[in-house]
């Protein structure tokens, strides 16, 4: 098992580096813009196991990489690799984290982009390995357009199935584009937040390399179909209006993040990096329904 924690520690870092360079090619693309392009910047972080019997110990920690650019609003792409103890409390909602006393392991990467045009969806991406007195991996990839386009949803969707189609013997990619809807629903809007996606938790099909060569799967997929979607959409012409809508998607990202996310809550649980786990919330975002344009938005944030 001390084996397989380091491959797949390895080659979350591995992807890490292949998204950033692919997002910072993007970047320097849009020669049309005299901004500067946008480049990762990268920080470490560590955290102490709080719940050691032993006090506080090693607990093992991460590193951000965060970029503001001219196609990417803001982008972060980080990776972690923790372990430790549960707390008390937090170990009974775990699988496996009670036999053996909550001690735990996990690894993985997380990604989400925020995207400077409208007609760019903002993307979510995240794959992990998780080790208690069980192991399992989890992850998958959703797309959250502010405005729907059917070929890129298309698209997305088609990669995804390819994707699971290339593992039979452990992703049913039904299954897991239904999962993806339901997990990533906010009831209280009674709407999903995007046009969904895959996801998967707790796989563990008793073949490790199987299941570990899927999870790759997923990263190298996401890193072909989403630079393809951004590629075509990032030169588009938007209004006021499209922007307005931007901003109001946004705000329900944020709902769910906060409200529901169990990545959010297991980040906080265990000690994560605060500013890693609250990557994900937009530079900007907004509850109001203003038709008119960003101008309304102005008048009211002037008043």
């Amino acid at each position: 098992m001390e084996d397989k924690k380091q491959q797949a520690a390895k080659w979350f870092e591995e992807l890490r580096d292949q998204i950033c360079a692919e997002f910072e090619r993007i970047e320097d693309e849009d020669t049309n813009n005299p901004a500067p392009a946008g480049r990762f910047e990268r920080k470490d972080w560590q955290r102490t196991d709080e719940h050691s019997p032993n006090g506080n110990t090693d607990g093992g920690g991460g590193e951000i990489s965060l970029m503001y650019g001219r196609v990417f609003e803001k982008v972060g792409v980080n990776i972690s690799t923790v372990y430790g103890h549960f707390s008390e409390e937090f170990r009974k909602q775990i699988p496996g984290g009670v036999e053996n006393d909550g001690k735990f392991w996990a690894s993985g990467v997380s990604l989400v982009a925020h995207m400077k045009n409208p007609h760019v969806p903002a993307v979510h991406m995240n794959t992990r390995m998780i080790v208690t007195s069980k192991q399992w991996f989890g992850g998958g990839m959703d797309l959250t357009p502010a405005l729907p386009i059917a070929q890129d949803s298309a698209d997305f969707h088609a990669a995804n199935k390819a994707c699971c189609e290339r593992h039979p013997d452990v992703a049913d990619y039904q299954e897991l584009k239904e999962w993806c809807a339901k997990y990533f629903y906010l009831p209280h809007r009674n709407e999903e937040r995007g046009i969904g996606g895959i996801f998967y938790d707790q796989l563990s099909t008793g073949d490790w390399d199987k299941d570990f060569a899927f999870t790759q799967d997923v990263g190298r997929s996401f890193n072909q179909i989403f630079p393809e979607i951004v590629r075509r959409n990032m030169f588009t012409p938007w209004s006021e209006a499209d922007h307005v809508k931007l901003l109001e998607k946004r705000g329900r990202y944020v709902e769910f993040n906060l409200l529901h996310d169990r990545g959010t809550k297991f980040g906080l649980m265990t000690g994560g990096n605060t500013e890693g786990i609250l990557m994900s919330m937009p530079p900007e975002a907004t509850w109001l329904k203003k038709p008119d344009g960003m101008r309304n938005i102005d008048k009211a944030r002037a008043a």
